[in-house]
């Protein structure tokens, strides 16, 4: 063999030993970006905060995160129903009961925060008095129509505070019940309803309507968001990872700015 062409030889098998490196590491790379990613169901009620922090937490674990919001006893029944999952953010009480079914790992029980209850108004409408428990029954009794969820966490205790006030005729006369928080948003900025009420995190985003006030002190009511991991999860370490960055303190302004508190 000429040493010229000893050099060529050498070259070639240079040249397909690098490119079989290239390949694996290629191959590598294409599997870490198509890992499955992390199924979370949530409350809407956590939706901003979830939003707001999900594409750090992608971008620093590498791991993406596929949401879907709803209202929590409806997720809670489809899960139970054998939905797909890893992540559920949902109200304390149903998350519990899913962890006594053992569905949800108790130990990854984690209470990521909550909001209080609200009056959503359309945007430039006059604030309504909420300063007082008086103030907020007097805005209850001029409402023209109320709208919020009755199936939802807000609903129910909008409903029992009402119940404690002694006005629940008063307001059911009045009510304008939705199945969804899209509902009661719309029922607000296209002027079918003057007064929402929702959790304050709900509030905030809605585009064409703001926040009216929240109850007052004396009868505020709480929507605690608490995330759990599925038992049975094949990514329970990222699903772990992923509740353990929304509980990080360094992200508690982002959270209080989307409406909620801890």
């Amino acid at each position: 063999m000429s040493r010229t062409r000893g050099i060529a030889v050498l070259l070639t098998a240079a040249a397909l030993i690098a490119g079989a490196g290239s390949a694996v590491h290629g191959a590598r790379g294409a599997q870490a970006a198509g890992s499955s990613p992390v199924r979370l169901v949530s409350s809407v009620a956590a939706k901003a905060v979830v939003e707001a922090l999900a594409p750090a937490f992608e971008r620093t674990a590498k791991q993406t995160v596929t949401p879907v919001f709803g209202i929590a006893a409806e997720l809670k029944a489809k899960v139970e129903a054998g939905e797909p999952f890893d992540v559920a953010i949902l109200t304390a009480p149903l998350l519990d009961d899913l962890i006594a079914k053992g569905i949800v790992d108790k130990t990854s029980r984690a209470v990521v925060a909550r909001s209080g209850l609200g009056l959503m108004i359309k945007a430039g409408a006059p604030k309504p008095d909420v300063s007082s428990v008086a103030a907020f029954e007097r805005t209850l009794r001029a409402a023209r129509t109320i709208t919020y969820v009755a199936t939802g966490a807000s609903g129910i205790a909008f409903v029992a505070t009402l119940e404690k006030l002694g006005l629940a005729g008063v307001v059911k006369a009045k009510t304008k019940t939705a199945a969804s928080g899209d509902e009661v948003n719309a029922n607000i900025t296209s002027g079918a309803a003057d007064l929402a009420v929702l959790p304050v995190s709900e509030i905030l985003p809605v585009r064409g309507a703001e926040l009216g006030g929240t109850f007052p002190p004396e009868i505020q009511s709480y929507v605690v968001m608490t995330a759990g991991v599925n038992a049975r999860s094949p990514r329970a370490a990222a699903a772990r990872d992923f509740v353990a960055f929304l509980m990080n303190t360094a992200n508690t302004p982002v959270i209080k700015t989307h409406g909620m508190e801890r």
